[in-house]
């Protein structure tokens, strides 16, 4: 994701645009669009057809009055899938930073092991949905796995699932040999629902793109508008007709492809969450909260990479 301060540096903002593959895929399709309109202007100019290219532009006002619509409704809602997203993470955030509070509170303070064991599974839990919303979790991103967890997790597909299955399975030992009560169970198990409640709605947002139709409905009439636009320019503007129309369509497609690319807002795109920074902050909060330092800090690997 770009991050950048708001009226900090104007051009330097706009050199942002460039590390984009979005900016480089509007770029090639607008060259494009722009080699169209010169040989089409060139193609009239030199076969003098002028008189059979008379066209009303107020077709295309309307027609742009139309394409304004469907363009707002795309953008307003790939903004509320991206913007959906970043508040179910600010909710992880605060949800794990409480779960890892509540076990520092409710455990014996001499309770080191269940104190480690939940540092690396809250830990390991977040930086796994990070992963499981892209391509699929990488056991290589977690931290302290030990071999029998490395061969328990490779054969599932929802790693997630089982980090949390396994922080749950802990909370309901230490509930059943008497370790916490009954009011410290029911409020830890809330936080511990939370981070599923997350999960799910994050694979809602992931699994339910624009409706297929829509998107290339959008695409097709985008299309159609740059390439009958010439025609409605040819009349007033001549050769002028290839920048203008290089305009209009990079404002138009412009749009559209930025909507596409943030309506999927767990990927690696610039514009794009940055749930791996996220998910290693809450890593740092909780080693932070319940070991009173940071992961980097360890005193031995082999304290993590023991089974509990």
């Amino acid at each position: 994701m770009i991050l950048y301060k708001t009226n900090d540096n104007w051009f330097g903002d706009l050199g942002h645009l460039f590390t984009s593959w979005t900016m480089t895929r509007i770029i090639r399709a607008v060259l494009g669009i722009g080699l169209y309109a010169g040989l089409f202007v060139g193609a009239v100019k030199y076969f003098e057809l002028e008189n059979f290219m008379m066209m009303d532009t107020t077709v295309f006002s309307l027609l742009g009055v139309i394409l304004s619509l469907f363009l707002g409704f795309r953008t307003t809602t790939a903004y509320d899938r991206w913007w959906e997203a970043r508040k179910q993470w600010g909710a992880l955030v605060n949800n794990s930073r409480n779960l890892a509070i509540y076990v520092d509170s409710m455990w014996p303070e001499e309770d080191t092991g269940i104190r480690r064991f939940m540092a690396k599974h809250i830990a390991n839990f977040c930086l796994a949905l990070s992963e499981h919303l892209r391509e699929g979790t990488q056991l290589d991103k977690l931290i302290y796995l030990s071999p029998e967890e490395e061969a328990y997790y490779s054969t599932k597909k929802h790693i997630p699932n089982f980090i949390a299955l396994r922080i749950f399975q802990r909370m309901a030992s230490a509930h059943r040999d008497g370790t916490i009560n009954e009011g410290d169970y029911i409020n830890i198990k809330a936080q511990h629902q939370s981070l599923l409640d997350i999960l799910g709605a994050c694979e809602r947002i992931k699994k339910t793109p624009i409706p297929f139709s829509y998107n290339v409905y959008l695409k097709l009439f985008i299309s159609a508008y740059a390439v009958l636009l010439p025609i409605g320019l040819m009349e007033n503007f001549g050769w002028t007709t290839i920048p203008i129309t290089m305009l209009v369509f990079f404002a138009l497609l412009g749009i559209e492809l930025m909507g596409e690319e943030i309506e999927d807002p767990f990927g690696l795109d610039c514009n794009d969450l940055p749930t791996g920074e996220i998910a290693h902050t809450i890593k740092r909060n909780v080693f932070e909260l319940l070991e009173d330092r940071t992961p980097a800090n360890e005193r031995t690997k082999e304290l993590y990479t023991k089974v509990f």
